[in-house]
């Protein structure tokens, strides 16, 4: 935070406005911290709205996850469902409808008029009124849920596609032809008490979702990534450096009109070429056991020659933005790719993390976010838990800047946590998803990131990139 000015508002509850001067170094002290629940920005972000979570996606287990957007709608997960908020007016943001179905991520995202959502959990059946299946010796579903949203105020069930070890993320790849979806459904931890999700398991299940007739979605592919298992370290876990043995992927970003795909896959980064789109090649493979600890997620750059990675150090539960830390464990990892046709790498450059230290009561880590569509720069708005949010450059790989941040104080009721899960750029403004206090509306006004308020998308699901053509 170096240099930077915090603006500040007050959240909700009524805690007085901090006085918060220049800061020399990042969290150098205690009155550097936000007052709980306590908003502040740079002076080039503001916190424009939040609109709460609501029953029946308001309970103990009701955790926001990731956002998907079409038109004036943004379609946002929970681990109780899903809800769609009309955002054609940002700073009016309403609640169009929610939807009560349980099932544990409840990653999401949408083509046409079918949204598609993950099941990480044991469940006693397929449907939205299924109650939890810990024993896995017992009968049980987890997969993909496909939804009819052609009606955003009452979308309908319509099918269910049981994966191998559940759905924990899912990455939509259309075909070539555009009458096929795909979805790279990524799960992991196989184990002998699971009956459906044996080890090894170094494989994705690949739906197959016929565009015009939905329900006839099927597993089309399982394709095994890591013949030879995959990273096999000391696997020290996902709260220190070391790494964890690979058993599967956590998240796939496809760039499809560059029939590419990069892994992060829990002790491997990995590009893929996806022209066979149910045969993913594995072109490269790095791994980073001095400072990754759990690869979570990829982004590519507009070009498709640069791959950011994200490490989940600790798991999303464990506040690891800190001196002790440091800056680079827990960072993301920024890679460049060389070379042509499978003679392809991935060149690590440099690490980016934040550098405002967090309270020792806050979960921070790097989590999703991506692109902010500006000609001939590399710029990326990211979440990290409950470090916020952080829009920054990494146009020089090797040098990256950081541009601006949100973020809230420590939960002023520890026992609820919270922190942004998701934070995207969508048609001038950033969103984000927050894990227990709802659904946030960013603004951000800087020269190097106001190019890209001439973008206007038709839709867009983050891990399913596409190409921002500029000018033409």
């Amino acid at each position: 935070m170096h240099g930077w000015r915090r603006r500040v508002s007050v959240a909700a509850i009524g805690v007085a406005t901090l006085a918060l001067g220049l800061i020399s170094a990042p969290g150098a002290s205690a009155q550097d911290i936000p007052a709980p629940d306590q908003i502040v920005t740079s002076p080039n972000m503001k916190h424009e709205l939040n609109i709460p979570r609501t029953s029946p996606l308001a309970n103990t287990t009701s955790v926001g996850t990731d956002i998907a957007f079409q038109g004036r709608y943004a379609f946002v997960g929970n681990y109780d469902g899903f809800t769609i908020y009309d955002i054609r007016s940002p700073k009016k943001t309403k609640i169009v409808s929610q939807v009560l179905c349980p099932g544990s991520q409840n990653d999401i995202s949408i083509t046409g008029n079918l949204l598609f959502l993950s099941t990480d959990s044991r469940r006693s059946d397929n449907s939205c009124t299924s109650t939890a299946q810990n024993d896995g010796t017992q009968p049980y579903w987890e997969g993909i849920k496909i939804f009819d949203v052609s009606d955003k105020r009452a979308p309908r069930y319509i099918k269910s596609v049981e994966t191998s070890c559940g759905s924990h993320t899912h990455t939509l790849v259309p075909s070539k032809d555009g009458r096929t979806a795909y979805l790279y459904v990524s799960s992991y931890s196989p184990s002998p008490s699971i009956s459906k999700c044996q080890p090894p398991h170094d494989l994705i299940s690949i739906v197959e979702v016929p565009l015009r007739n939905p329900t006839a979605a099927r597993v089309a592919s399982t394709p095994v990534l890591f013949p030879d298992g995959g990273y096999d370290g000391p696997d020290t876990g996902i709260g220190t450096s070391g790494g964890v043995d690979t058993s599967g992927c956590h998240d796939i970003t496809a760039y499809a009109q560059k029939d590419l795909a990069a892994g992060a896959c829990m002790g491997d980064g990995v590009l893929f070429d996806i022209s066979d789109r149910l045969n993913p090649r594995v072109i490269n493979r790095v791994e980073d056991t001095t400072h990754f600890a759990f690869w979570h997620s990829a982004t590519f750059n507009n070009a498709g020659t640069k791959v950011v990675f994200t490490d989940e150090l600790g798991g999303g539960g464990l506040a690891t933005c800190n001196a002790e830390i440091g800056p680079d464990r827990g960072a993301d990892g920024i890679y460049d790719i060389t070379g042509r046709g499978d003679a392809r790498k991935l060149v690590f450059r440099s690490y980016f993390k934040i550098d405002r230290y967090q309270d020792p009561s806050e979960n921070c880590v790097a989590h999703n976010g991506s692109l902010i569509p500006v000609p001939g720069r590399d710029i990326m708005v990211q979440a990290w838990y409950m470090g916020g949010v952080q829009v920054w450059d990494f146009t020089n790989s090797a040098h990256p800047k950081k541009i601006g941040f949100f973020e809230r104080g420590p939960a002023a009721d520890p026992t609820t946590g919270g922190g942004i899960w998701s934070a995207y750029y969508y048609n001038g403004y950033i969103f984000a998803s927050d894990l227990k206090k709802g659904f946030d509306v960013i603004s951000i006004n800087d020269p190097r990131t106001n190019p890209a308020r001439l973008v206007h998308l038709s839709q867009l699901n983050v891990q399913t990139q596409g190409n921002y053509y500029f000018g033409h």
